[in-house]
């Protein structure tokens, strides 16, 4: 456990900008990880320092090579913390970018016919894309249904949909808006019983900074990463594809590489500030195994990460000290339920008596930072089958702590005191 290393809460605190305090509004607690996680010190140096270098790539220069350079290492990096031994690493212009350019280029390059499939638990980013080119393919798109209860899709809710005909699949790692995580490599194996070849392509964007990432043993075609939700900073998306679906053609410069997914000139700072996300999971793995394996370090801070948010989700639903938690809070509504088990970071909530968007306001005035979902194109796969039209996003990190926690259980207290419950 993070927590359970003398020094280590405050070394890993003392590596994110802004922790404590909003550089706006002054000191706050920030459990709005899932809008975009708190950035590292190292990536904001680094992306200060390429910023300003003047100088391109591909040219023969001093300047230009160490910029070539650092977008090798980042590419290594990439594919070290995706566990991607073979295929393509790319930057893109985001996540949900990085996401279309892999469902368009798989839909294209599908044999004709057949069916797309995805569920209904989907971020719009991969949902839109899949609904985007199936019309454009003529083919029908099907929808798996989720399960309201759970806040989750499982592998045999999928199997009464699948079939030999399934020529694209897409799969989302985590929930952004339930928090609940689904088994990936159950659901690609499924899919791969009934049709071998069909591309499947996952949305890895909210699972990133939470839990391992392991392309390799996933039997899939495509990932999608946004580096802004894990560590680094807006303006670009890390993407994974297979080695058929590079194969495959897409859009590219004529006469280009063959194998290339990027359009243009890249800013080689995506590069370096992703390095940084990565030299930091090996310094986290490095506290809990004596391994000089970068793998091995990466893989200990992912379970290290792992553990303690799982420990902080149990504080928040279940309680800490002599505060009680959410699940045991009269005229809470917890969205998928109060399970520990399979939650990435993310809680999503109602309070009877207070709109949501009055909560996230009590909050806020209290220091404590959430968000507001409502029932519209981004979560309103979700919450519209609820009946409800908001909902309040609470959203942790690793390097959030219990007596955060705590805080949070206390202010919603003084909110339910405040509807007259």
């Amino acid at each position: 456990m993070i927590a359970d290393i003398p020094g280590l809460m405050q070394a890993v605190r003392d590596r994110f900008a802004h922790v404590e305090t909003c550089p706006f509004e002054g000191p706050r607690i920030f459990f709005e990880n899932a809008g975009g996680a708190l950035h590292l010190k190292s990536v904001i140096e680094t992306s200060a320092a390429y910023a300003g270098y003047p100088d391109n790539q591909g040219r023969d220069n001093p300047a230009s090579r160490a910029l070539m350079a650092a977008i090798e290492r980042g590419r290594a990096d990439m594919r070290l913390f995706l566990n991607a031994p073979d295929g393509e690493v790319f930057v893109g212009e985001s996540g949900t970018e990085v996401l279309f350019r892999l469902i368009r280029t798989a839909a294209l390059a599908a044999a004709e016919g057949g069916r797309m499939i995805s569920t209904t638990l989907e971020h719009p980013a991969s949902r839109s894309a899949m609904a985007r080119w199936a019309q454009a393919t003529g083919r029908p798109h099907v929808l798996v249904p989720h399960d309201d209860a759970t806040g989750t899709v499982s592998a045999d809710a999928w199997e009464d949909h699948l079939g030999p005909d399934i020529r694209v699949a897409t799969i989302i790692h985590t929930s952004p808006v339930t928090g609940m995580a689904v088994d990936v490599g159950a659901i690609a194996a499924r899919i791969r019983a009934h049709a071998p070849d069909a591309f499947i392509i996952v949305d890895g964007i909210q699972h990133a900074s939470h839990g391992n990432i392991d392309v390799a043993a996933l039997a899939i075609d495509g990932y999608a990463v946004s580096p802004y939700k894990v560590f680094s900073r807006h303006g670009y998306g890390v993407g994974w594809a297979s080695e058929r679906l590079t194969a495959c053609e897409k859009e590219q410069i004529r006469g280009g590489p063959g194998r290339n997914w990027e359009l243009g000139t890249r800013d080689a700072g995506s590069y370096a500030t992703f390095s940084d996300v990565v030299s930091y999971f090996d310094w986290l793995g490095s506290q809990f195994t004596d391994s000089t394996d970068r793998r091995t370090r990466i893989l200990a801070a992912a379970e290290a990460i792992h553990d303690h948010e799982g420990r902080l989700m149990r504080a928040m639903l279940h309680g800490t000290g002599n505060l009680r938690g959410l699940a045991e809070m009269p005229g809470i509504t917890l969205i998928g339920g109060d399970r520990v088990e399979g939650r990435e970071g993310v809680v999503s909530l109602t309070l009877d008596g207070m709109p949501a968007a009055d909560l996230v306001r009590f909050l806020n005035d209290r220091g404590i930072r959430t968000h507001t979902r409502k029932a519209d194109h981004y979560s309103g796969n979700v919450l519209a089958p609820l009946g409800m039209d908001a909902c309040v996003r609470v959203s942790i990190c690793h390097y959030n702590t219990e007596g955060e926690v705590a805080r949070f259980l206390a202010a919603m207290e003084e909110a339910r005191a405040a509807t007259g419950a």
